[in-house]
């Protein structure tokens, strides 16, 4: 009888151990399976911030291109006048005055 005992014992911590085996390696499966669906949504997240990170220094470069564009549009003769004008208050030197000038003038 003791020895039925034992082996019943035995038997019952086994199953036990055998129960728990199976509960934690499913709990490990899930976490598995959760830290790999955090991963993709994290990478699609870095994604979709590096395109939004694109898209916003593609914009920046083609509003400085819109703004050189309009800057050579403006008239040449008030371009002109307004550099006459920054020499003689002083603000620019003879020197920076006529290559200003001979910019503007091979714009034309």
């Amino acid at each position: 009888m003791l020895n039925s005992f034992l082996n019943s014992k035995h038997f019952m911590v086994l199953g036990a151990m055998l129960i728990g085996g199976m509960v934690g390696h499913y709990a490990a499966t899930r976490q598995f399976e959760s830290m790999s669906a955090a991963q993709a949504q994290q990478a699609q997240l870095d994604q979709a911030t590096q395109a939004a990170q694109d898209a916003q220094a593609r914009a920046v470069q083609l509003e400085r291109q819109a703004q050189l564009s309009n800057q050579s549009k403006k008239d040449p003769f008030k371009e002109l006048e307004k550099i006459g004008n920054l020499k003689q208050q002083g603000l620019i030197t003879e020197e920076e005055f006529q290559k200003l000038k001979a910019r503007i003038l091979s714009a034309i």
